[in-house]
């Protein structure tokens, strides 16, 4: 098969951006998890966006049920990824009344469930290969080379994989495969792991496959005590696992950084990584990562300002110290004022004398003068609990002390 084979294959991409997003806590309560910011200027759902652009793929839709207005505004009908097209292009698929069944209304129970309220849709589209992603992982990947190995396979089923640490492997589904890498079983959040290769979220179907098993299933849980409930769950729980004992399908290693950043210590990780040069996403000339553009002047950092490995965003103002830290748009750091370990969002105030640390800070929020919030944790595996995250536009008064572990949710004044 020659390599140009897999361009007669009609692709449909689903980019998966979530429900409520629980686990990202009080960054979530106002946004999608997919629209939280990375990189002072990106935004996680670039990553997948910019991967199916680079592919080509004509068809894109965004499967988002919770706080849609948050990412709708911001991918601007696609047009950053140049998605937006006459035919074909970027569609949002938001959950509907009144449109089928009640398994096909209403918010789904995880992301098998989300692929089978779709199924009539995908099957009149008529796609060939189904192309799934999730919207919350920090990555590169060449879904070119993988949909050519997908087509060269004639696997029903491809799992972008991904070598992680043992405290990750925990949180993901492990996969393993036989020597020709053909994948033999998973483990769906082990807690003691098998071996370190998990399962990114990026997931090329069959379509004709993928909706038939999905069916199959569904007729399998009819017994489900709510009607609006279809058993599916999330994809490890059995759509991946029957589509192992078909026994076509197969793993492809992803060979640069991937990271499931949908956990508060899990995003902080990957700021951590991104500034001691572990995350090569940015690195790949043939695909950049793609999003919309931050307008305004580069930051000001100013005569008695120290900044150690750090990133500024743009408008930011920097006259304290800034230590191992992701800066957003427009922060401003007074004089006196100490920031470490920490990543604070856009328009975010720290007052003179403040002292932050190993802390998330969400949007729009003021710091007061002599306030300290978090404790340095730079030693063994970072938990949620070692971390304070404030919710956006929050206020944390003069001489406020936040304990790790503390959360204040949007609005809050401490």
């Amino acid at each position: 098969m020659t390599p140009s084979a897999h361009s007669h294959q009609k692709v449909l991409a689903i980019l998966q951006a979530g429900g409520a997003g629980n686990r990202m806590d009080v960054l979530t309560r106002e946004r999608a998890k997919p629209a939280l910011p990375f990189a002072a200027t990106f935004r996680l759902v670039d990553f997948a966006l910019s991967a199916v652009a680079h592919a080509g793929f004509d068809d894109v839709w965004v499967s988002v049920q919770y706080q849609a207005g948050s990412l709708e505004d911001y991918l601007a009908g696609g047009r950053p990824w140049d998605l937006d097209r006459t035919r074909g292009g970027l569609r949002m698929r938001a959950p509907e009344q009144g449109s089928g069944s009640a398994d096909q209304e209403g918010f789904a129970r995880g992301n098998a469930d989300g692929l089978y309220r779709l199924r009539d849709a995908i099957c009149d589209l008529a796609p060939d290969v189904v192309a799934v992603l999730s919207c919350d992982s920090v990555m590169n990947p060449d879904l070119h080379a993988l949909l050519t190995e997908h087509v060269e396979r004639s696997a029903e089923c491809t799992v972008l994989t991904s070598e992680v640490g043992p405290q990750e492997a925990r949180h993901n589904v492990v996969i393993e495969t036989d020597a020709g890498g053909r994948v033999t079983s998973l483990a769906s959040k082990p807690a003691h792991p098998s071996c370190n290769e998990v399962a990114t979220e990026v997931t090329l179907y069959d379509a004709e496959v993928l909706v038939t098993e999905l069916e199959r299933l569904r007729r399998e849980f009819d017994d489900c005590e709510e009607e609006a409930d279809t058993g599916l769950g999330d994809f490890g729980d059995h759509l991946l696992p029957r589509m192992i004992e078909r026994g076509r399908t197969h793993a492809m290693r992803l060979s640069g950084y991937w990271r499931d950043a949908g956990r508060p210590e899990a995003y902080l990780q990957a700021h951590r990584d991104l500034l001691r040069g572990r995350v090569d996403v940015f690195s790949e000339p043939g695909r950049p990562v793609l999003g919309r553009a931050t307008l305004g002047p580069p930051a000001l950092i100013g005569e008695d300002a120290r900044v150690q490995r750090s990133m500024i965003g743009p408008q930011s103002v920097v006259r304290g110290t800034v230590r191992d830290s992701v800066l957003g748009p427009r922060v401003v750091v007074e004089s006196g004022a100490v920031v470490e370990d920490c990543v604070l969002l856009e328009d975010v105030v720290v007052r003179a004398g403040a002292h932050l640390a190993s802390s998330v800070i969400d949007s729009g929020t003021r710091i007061g003068r002599g306030a300290r919030i978090g404790a340095l944790h730079s030693a063994g595996p970072l938990g949620p609990d070692a971390m304070v995250l404030v919710g956006r536009d929050s206020t944390v008064g003069a001489g406020t002390n936040l304990e790790p572990g503390a959360r204040l949710e949007p609005g809050t004044a401490a």
